[in-house]
């Protein structure tokens, strides 16, 4: 398939990728909605917008990432094997430094305004 009815067929099978994290994946729910949070935070402190935003997708696509390659591993080993082991746990951490990136990117972006919000102090 190409032209417009190829893109359609691919945008619809990205769509149910993306269905399948958020059914299938609880991590995947669960940072989601932190995400979401942490995007409301910014739109009431009306700061940090885009580091929250761009901090939340490289989140969730480390996550989707990391199911795919879980996936994959499990096709291709279903037997316990020390690669296969390896390649499932750099997946993994993948999702552990962008996680662990977003809070940085969170505090650094929404802190000192929540800050300034909670004690009403002044913005430095």
């Amino acid at each position: 398939m190409s032209g417009l009815r190829g893109f359609v067929a691919s945008v619809a099978a990205a769509s149910a990728g993306v269905r399948l994290a958020w059914r299938g994946q609880p991590h995947f729910r669960f940072e989601a909605l932190v995400g979401v949070g942490a995007v409301a935070l910014a739109l009431w402190l009306e700061t940090g917008l885009l580091a929250v935003l761009v901090a939340s997708v490289v989140v969730l696509v480390a996550e989707m990432v990391n199911t795919a390659v879980e996936a994959t591993v499990d096709l291709a080993s279903p037997e316990r094997r020390p690669l296969a082991a390896a390649a499932k746990d750099a997946a993994a951490g993948a999702v552990l430094i962008a996680a662990g990136f977003a809070v940085l990117i969170g505090l650094v972006a929404l802190g000192p305004a929540l800050w300034a919000r909670v004690t009403g102090a002044a913005l430095p």
